[in-house]
């Protein structure tokens, strides 16, 4: 992820020296609005009047899985070109303004969106507007801007994935998961094929996905929906809209056997074993699936008292860590996974064995009363921890817009929450836990001489690169 984090310093010494903002009811923060402007752009603003700041963050219904065939990292790439300037806003214009507002800025891209966003005062968002709104369509780029930029990906790369035995082994993993959807692509990209990526690449791909109408705009802050509407309107609104933009995707078949990958390099310090299974996710399953996989993955890997840290780690005890994730945020089919990793003297397929039985627990007895009104009483109040930042509301919304979502099903998630049931828990571990399903990954140190370093990647970054 292209990380431009400006002047923070500065910021937090503004926010201090600023006249507090009035008082406000709860009624006047969090709730959100939303519309949408003439071009197609979607906008949702979410009044948070505690402090006069604002987080403004533009979002592409586009990812790495949109990327064409021998382009991967593409996607990536084309974010940080974002930041080389417009004609009307040369080179390091954007960056410029916003450091010298005292304000922050970063970008991220994902499998199914990239993001822009900012952090200012709240009298600096219509200059602010103007500038993304400006480099929607108006990116300019030469070969002195783009070459040494690949140059800089290329160390991302291996920095992030090639230095990483635990990231290459993910790598692999996802690559085995899907055999035909473009989510077995790394979002970073491969490094055979980031290399020969040019600028003609990177505008082709600007063209076709950066328009106002495959956009959303997100504004958490100091503000009002009816100030932001009109700023709105008269920055981005002026945005002339490309036609409809298709994401076609090649999809998943159902799959049909289990496959184990195993990744062996000097530098592995600490052997390791993740796997993942093909799921649903929010916006492929039916009602109440992904709710009832959340549950479950909360309950099987969610911390010290977790099914699977008091078996694996605890009880037994064969490992000195475990747990799972669900990544229930994509537009298509995703993952749910678990991992572990051994104490010294266990092997791997010792871990896989003792994993796979308290797997198969769950799926034949369910889970009990505690373990249910535990989990959900957790996802609940993360939900409304997150209410108290910003970014986290705005990063919230965004990702469920781009991917297939909307404002209301947001709000009403921690409901559905409360109303997963233990039978639906039960149904999902049943379902989509078969081992047909999945990929298992085996982490282990060669036996060829060199420094072991790194570890397991245990669960996927909130936003990567």
């Amino acid at each position: 992820m292209a990380h431009r984090i400006k002047a923070a310093a500065v910021f937090l010494l503004l926010c201090l020296t600023m006249a507090p903002a009035a008082a406000a009811t709860p009624a006047e923060n969090g709730k959100p609005s939303y519309f949408k402007l003439n071009n197609g752009m979607e906008v949702v603003v979410i009044p948070d009047h505690r402090t006069p700041v604002v987080t403004h963050m533009v979002w592409y219904k586009v990812g790495s899985a949109d990327e064409p065939a021998g382009k991967s990292g593409i996607a990536h790439f084309l974010e940080h070109l974002m930041f080389k300037g417009t004609e009307k806003n040369p080179d390091a214009t954007f960056s410029q303004t916003v450091a010298r507002f005292g304000g922050q800025e970063n970008a991220f891209t994902a499998t199914d969106y990239t993001g822009y966003f900012q952090r200012v005062s709240r009298d600096r968002l219509p200059r602010l507007m103007e500038l993304e709104a400006d480099r929607m369509t108006g990116l300019v780029l030469s070969d002195k801007d783009v070459l040494p930029e690949r140059d800089v990906v290329l160390e991302e790369q291996y920095q992030r994935i090639g230095n990483q035995p635990g990231a290459i082994l993910g790598e692999q993993v996802a690559a085995a998961l899907y055999v035909n959807h473009p989510y077995g692509r790394p979002i970073i990209g491969w490094r055979h094929e980031i290399e020969k990526l040019n600028r003609v690449d990177a505008l082709a791909f600007y063209k076709q996905f950066y328009t106002p109408n495959n956009a959303v705009l997100v504004i958490a802050g100091d503000v009002k929906p009816d100030e932001v509407k009109k700023l709105a309107e008269e920055t981005y609104g002026k945005v002339a809209a490309h036609t409809e933009v298709k994401r076609e995707r090649p999809q998943e078949p159902p799959p049909v056997a289990s496959r184990t990958v195993t990744y062996a390099d000097p530098r592995v310090a600490q052997p390791s074993l993740q796997r993942s299974y093909l799921v649903p996710s929010y916006n492929t399953a039916a009602e109440g699936e992904a709710e009832a996989l959340e549950v479950l993955a909360n309950i099987l890997g969610g911390g010290s008292v977790s099914r699977l840290y008091r078996s694996l780690v605890v009880d037994q005890p064969i490992a000195a860590s475990a747990g799972a994730w669900y990544q229930g945020t994509a537009l298509d089919q995703t993952r749910m996974a678990v991992y572990a990793t051994p104490r010294p003297g266990v092997e791997l397929p010792q871990l896989e064995a003792a994993l796979d039985a308290v797997l198969a627990e769950v799926a034949a007895k369910g889970v009990t009363q505690d373990e249910l009104d535990r989990a959900k009483a957790k996802l609940v109040a993360d939900m409304v921890y997150a209410q108290d930042s910003q970014s986290s509301m705005a990063r919230i919304y965004g990702a469920a817009l781009t991917t297939g979502g909307t404002v209301e099903q947001v709000q009403k998630w921690p409901d559905r929450i409360k109303a997963v049931t233990a039978d639906q828990v039960a149904d999902a571990a049943k379902r989509w836990l078969d081992k047909r399903r999945s990929v298992t990954g085996y982490l282990v140190r060669d036996p060829a001489s060199g420094p072991a370093s790194g570890g397991p990647a245990s669960a996927p970054e909130g936003k990567r690169s």
